[in-house]
């Protein structure tokens, strides 16, 4: 049972005493079209918040529910018809699937991953020196629904090369993925950072091949929303975004804390067969460059947590219509400022932030 100061710690810390009304409301429950099992705790980013020790979300009246997707296309579809209030958006993907179909109104509100966490990966011996090596090579993905397809395309674009001669091949994750890679029935991986560790974890020694210049300065991903829930679930939706931004930073400050309160949250989560030590050092290491990719660059002139730029958005757009080979997707899409906002990112970061960093330094499982 929590003590009252426990649940203190969560909401009076960050001077939040007077959003408890709201704990008498109903809850909003917003659901998110998730393409990564709920279970792995990379999400603590986000599910940290929900424990009752931390509490981020419910003095907002909102909370989180994950609904399983398979791939991107599902989880847009999905956004498209309401069954989930928000969800990933890649814009390699996201960008082309808008101007094909104009009733996909979607509006990215929160760059979650800020820095780019894909990676090329290959055995230490190959002959795949750079992004333009993957020419006309069989490169592995974790399922061929995965962004790694189109971020092969996005860097072979940038290089004015073309995928045509390429084969992807879906490879899975941990054991199987490093299997194909050790018996090279692929010459190469691209996939996001996470992946390449769970190889690296089962004894696949890989050497990383630097991402393509431009692309690598994009962030990697960004969450989005149906354009209407702007307008309609405004509070809701600073509120959910204030919770992950808390989330955000207390993991990054603390990730061994983060790492437990998704155990916690989560309890179908926790290791099975080993020791929840040994567990914890393989998720450190697999979040070994996740955790510093969930803050904004240090040279990014804007350090709101979630924030976006016109620039960062007519790059997305030159790459996408690169590797889609789609030249007048920017005409096809119209207005660049429609794709992103920036307009609940003021509130969402209405807060306190070093009371989260402090909070974090200072908590006690």
């Amino acid at each position: 049972m929590w003590r009252r100061r426990d649940f203190g710690l969560g909401i009076g810390a960050l001077g939040l005493a007077g959003a408890l009304p709201a704990l008498a409301q109903k809850l909003r429950v917003m659901k998110v079209a998730n393409t990564a099992a709920v279970n792995d705790p990379q999400q603590c980013f986000t599910t940290a918040g929900q424990h009752p020790k931390l509490n981020f979300y419910k003095p907002g009246g909102v909370d989180i529910e994950y609904v399983n997707m398979s791939s991107m296309t599902q989880a847009m579809q999905s956004l498209r018809s309401g069954h989930v209030d928000f969800g990933p958006a890649i814009p390699g993907i996201l960008l082309p699937a808008m101007a094909k179909d104009p009733t996909l109104d979607l509006v990215s509100v929160y760059k979650w991953l800020p820095r780019n966490a894909n990676v090329i990966v290959v055995k230490p011996g190959s002959g795949i020196k750079s992004a333009a090596d993957l020419a006309g090579k069989r490169i592995g993905v974790r399922s061929l629904g995965d962004t790694g397809i189109t971020v092969t395309k996005t860097m072979l674009a940038e290089l004015g090369l073309k995928d045509d001669k390429c084969e992807y091949i879906a490879i899975g994750d941990g054991a199987p993925a490093g299997a194909a890679i050790d018996n090279d029935r692929v010459d190469a991986m691209v996939a996001f950072d996470t992946a390449a560790a769970r190889i690296e974890l089962v004894g696949t020694k890989l050497r990383y091949v630097p991402l393509t210049p431009k692309f690598a300065q994009l962030g990697g991903g960004w969450i989005c929303v149906p354009r209407k829930s702007l307008k309609e679930d405004r509070a809701a939706l600073v509120a959910l975004f204030r919770g992950i931004a808390k989330s955000t930073i207390f993991s990054h400050h603390n990730l061994d804390a983060g790492i437990d309160l998704h155990w916690a949250v989560y309890p179908e989560s926790r290791p099975k067969g080993r020791s929840e030590d040994e567990a914890r050092k393989e998720l450190a290491f697999i979040l070994k460059d996740r955790r510093n990719s969930w803050m904004p660059r240090p040279d990014d002139p804007d350090q709101r947590m979630g924030a976006s730029s016109l620039a960062e958005w007519t790059a997305n757009i030159a790459m996408a219509a690169d590797s889609s080979k789609t030249p007048r997707l920017g005409e096809e899409l119209g207005d660049v400022n429609r794709l992103y906002t920036n307009a609940l990112i003021d509130e969402i970061n209405a807060f306190d932030k070093e009371a989260v960093v402090e909070m974090a330094k200072a908590f006690k499982a």
